[in-house]
């Protein structure tokens, strides 16, 4: 990374310039690296300023229903991937996310695979994408490795379950279930998917709202029918006003 090359010539070139001027050793080698670091947050907070910039002409496209400028203005930013750490990853992230809700899972999933590991809706959905292309192993991978990173997501924990219980492994489905439990006791969905599957029933999702509902993993009959009514009661409640 650019940032990383400069820093690191930049402390270089400061040790040098002290040991000349001091001739001492102690004294570079302590403010040296000091000033790489001074020049690291510098650049670090430049190059995300222009890519947090970015991302917010491209929510402000995204609602107004320009979804294909959005992904553009987020494709621009990848120039500043080789400044920064991890900022190709997150630009891949909201990329595919995009691509996946528009249902357009060929073009999601390359950007998905590139995705930020600690953006969990992304690598939720890349999970899911491996289910549906039946590759179970690698979907149960890529939720170990997001649950380690944000084991605090409750919807997480019951994608994670539900997709066990789709590719039939509904004991590891209650186990995944246990494990979320250990770490958000007393959630209700947790608590309450693992008693429906203790009792043999399908486990309910439709609690979480849109969330859930981004994963694709209903038909798209009840999504439909989910933004109808959604959109039914938001009428209704204007009409009270």
């Amino acid at each position: 990374m650019y940032n990383a090359l400069i820093s690191a010539a930049v402390a270089v070139v400061v040790f040098v310039g002290l040991m000349l001027a001091v001739g001492t050793w102690w004294i570079a080698a302590l403010v040296s690296p000091l000033v790489a670091m001074l020049v690291f947050f510098l650049i670090s907070r430049i190059v995300m300023k222009k890519v947090m910039a970015v991302m917010e002409t491209a929510n402000r496209d995204l609602q107004g229903q320009r979804v294909d400028k959005a992904i553009s203005e987020l494709k621009s930013a990848f120039v500043y991937g080789k400044w920064q750490m991890y900022v190709t990853g997150q630009l891949n992230a909201q990329i595919g996310m995009i691509y996946y809700m528009k249902r357009d899972f060929g073009k999601a999933f390359p950007y998905l695979e590139k995705s930020f590991f600690k953006n969990w809706v992304a690598m939720g959905m890349l999970a899911v994408s491996y289910m549906k292309r039946n590759k179970p192993e690698k979907m149960r991978e890529t939720f170990e490795k997001t649950v380690q990173w944000s084991s605090k997501e409750s919807l997480l924990w019951n994608v994670y379950a539900y997709c066990l219980t789709e590719i039939g492994d509904t004991a590891k489905a209650k186990e995944v279930l246990e494990r979320g439990l250990k770490k958000l006791p007393g959630d209700e969905h947790l608590k309450g998917n693992l008693a429906l599957l203790g009792e043999g029933k399908k486990m309910k999702m439709r609690g979480f709202g849109d969330m859930w509902f981004q994963f694709h993993l209903e038909s798209i009959g009840a999504i439909q029918k989910h933004h109808a009514a959604a959109m039914g009661g938001s009428k209704r409640r204007i009409i009270r006003k």
